[in-house]
């Protein structure tokens, strides 16, 4: 199974990304310098702020990208969306 994200950086921004383990992702942003990406170094901490699961590599990749090409308002609608679904 693989995750699609939104991470809620320190700037108040969101980083979308993918990975077959959240926990351990979220921990590498946080904590690993070495396979943390570059641009959420900068913004620690970072927290989940959504995720989606897919089936394969290959469709999360694809939602992915369909999410970077949202604007910030839509990206914010689904955080918004999400974190309320999940309370």
């Amino acid at each position: 199974m693989w995750y699609v994200y939104f991470l809620r950086c320190a700037d108040n921004s969101l980083y979308a990304g993918i990975t077959t383990c959240l926990e351990r992702r979220l921990n590498e942003h946080n904590n690993c310098n070495k396979k943390a990406a570059k641009y959420t170094r900068v913004r620690r901490p970072v927290k989940l702020a959504y995720a989606e699961a897919q089936q394969d590599r290959q469709q999360a990749s694809r939602r992915e990208y369909q999410l970077k090409q949202l604007s910030k308002r839509h990206k914010e609608l689904i955080v918004e969306n999400y974190q309320h679904a999940n309370k």
